[in-house]
Formats: structure tokens, sequence, C-alpha cells
């Protein structure tokens, strides 16, 4: 449930409340993982769809002013933060997730029986053995983004909906481990409109010069604003000038932090640290199903190529 059932398009295909009350009859179960959102080593909340940061927490923060609108408060949310096009300055660190394959850029999408989400529970499995043994982590590296972005989003599923058949990550997978990170840097508003458009067609959403995606396990956020939270005249200047920006919005100045957009809900800690775990919870649900054949699960000829 929600204002876009992005959950059940995602697990099942469809937002139907009969189709749903048949999955819990039957008894079908579908994994999912779940990302912990952190801020000071002190847990915030659970994730499992959507973290956005800068577009969609701003849209999210507006709206809430307008409930009275009701749906159609998204609308004018939407609109109203395109036009304003503001940018958020900050730094990136992420973990890949080397333990499962695939890629965000691949052209099939997670589906009933993905061979992808079965092997990331094996070796979640073989992993939890030797927990206290030999497993030692934080050996991974962390690469670091610094950058100014308009959009940062990740997401644990493909958040299809009704406006977006393919979801903000049409290749993201419901069981492996994994968040898809989205990063869409700073651009004009002409190119940044064509990038929402993709949403709403079958055209790659991230074949553009502006647009990075990354499947990590786990990621940190700091904005600009906290790395240089330093007490010095200069600083103290900002931070009464991006006051006076945000009880003026007619000033072109840029808004220095945005929202997170979490699962619907605001998160107003814009530093945060998101870890994923792997098949944290379980749905009554089976996964997309699809009539083409060949398409309704990956097999794991076509999964080969990539190992």
């Amino acid at each position: 449930s929600g204002s876009t059932d992005c959950i059940c398009y995602s697990t099942v295909g469809i937002s139907d409340p009969v189709t749903s009350a048949l999955h819990i009859i039957v008894g079908d179960c579908q994994p999912l993982d779940v990302s912990s959102v952190h801020h000071n080593n002190t847990f915030l909340k659970y994730s499992v769809s959507l973290l956005g940061y800068g577009f969609y927490g701003d849209i999210l923060k507006d709206s809430e002013k307008k409930r009275w609108m009701g749906p159609m408060r998204y609308d004018y949310s939407g609109f109203k933060t395109f036009l304003s096009h503001h940018y958020y300055e900050g730094t990136i660190a992420y973990q890949p997730a080397k333990h499962t394959h695939g890629s965000p850029r691949d052209k099939e999408s997670c589906r009933t029986g993905c061979y992808i989400c079965k092997q990331s529970e094996n070796q979640l499995a073989e992993q939890n053995k030797e927990r206290g043994l030999k497993h030692e982590e934080g050996e991974e590296e962390w690469k670091v983004i610094k950058g100014k972005f308009l959009a940062i989003n990740a997401v644990n599923m493909s958040c299809a909906c009704p406006r977006s058949p393919k979801g903000l990550s049409p290749a993201a997978h419901l069981a492996d481990g994994s968040a898809d990170l989205i990063l869409v840097r700073k651009c004009s508003r002409f190119d940044f409109l064509r990038y929402l458009v993709r949403h709403t067609n079958q055209d790659d959403q991230f074949d553009f010069p502006f647009v990075d995606v990354y499947r990590v396990k786990c990621f940190q956020f700091t904005s600009k604003l906290s790395e240089d939270n330093e007490s010095n005249v200069m600083d103290i200047g900002k931070k009464r000038f991006g006051q006076f920006c945000r009880d003026h919005p007619a000033c072109c100045c840029n808004i220095v932090n945005s929202t997170w957009n979490c699962d619907g809900e605001t998160l107003d800690s814009s530093a945060i640290e998101v870890r994923v775990h792997c098949q944290l919870m379980k749905l009554f649900a089976r996964g997309i199903e699809e009539d083409c054949k060949g398409e309704a699960a990956y097999s794991q000829s076509s999964i080969e190529p990539l190992l």
C-alpha cells in the first residue's frame, strides 16, 4: 500500500488485493533485502524500496505541507521542484557489491526464480557458517565520489509503478544483498527532463554522461555543509545567509541541504550511512511472473557469460 504501490508492483507485478490474498493462502514466499539507515552510529530507520536525496527528497518535503491536496500534491510538488532545479554538494563513499553477479545496466529484470538472488542466498549461508572463524569484515576498499548532485537515489528493488513501468532501476534485484546507487550530477534542466522522461519509456535511463549507477552493499553520504561545519566567522555567515535563502525562496542562492526520502518518510539527517541486509525479510509473494518464454526467470545459461 502507499501512494505508488511500488513494493506491490516490484514484487508481484500488479496492485491487486485478490492476487495478494491468493499468495497468502498458497503460502508463497519471496525474500527481500532491507537497508538500515544510520547517523553517527545511531540507527534511524529501515528502507525496503527507495532512499532519495535531492530531487525526490525535496518533492516529499514540499508535498508534506500540502496533504490537503490529496495525491495531486505529488504532481504539484514535482513540477515545483523541477523548476527550482536545486543541486547539492557532498561526498559519497561506497563499497561495491562484489558478492553478487550482474549489473544495474543488465537488460533483464529480476523475476520469479531469479538465479542471481538464489546464488546470493547460497553465498549468504556460506558466509554465516564462516563468520567468527575466517570471515573478516571491512577488508573491501571504499570508493569515494565528490560532486554536485541533483539527485542521489538508492533502491533495493526496481521501484516500478504505473507512472514508471520499469522503475528507477529496472535491473535491481529483490534479494541479492545489494542496492543500486544512482547519482544524477548537476546538469541543465533540459537534460534532467530527458532523464526523467526515460523512466516512462523503454530507453536506457542510465545512458547519460551525468548519470552514474553502482551496485553497492553499503554507502555513506556527507553533505558539503557537514564537511565544512567549523565555527568560524565565514561559516556562521553562510549559515545565516542559508537561513535567509530558506525564508525567501526568490533568492537565487542554492539551498545547502536537502532531505532524505526514506520509503515516503522524511529523514532530516543529511549525513547518513546505509547498509544492505541480504534477505532480511520475507513477503507472501512469488516475484514477478511473465508470460513470455525465456523472461520468467534468470536461467543459468544467461548468467554464465557474466561469471
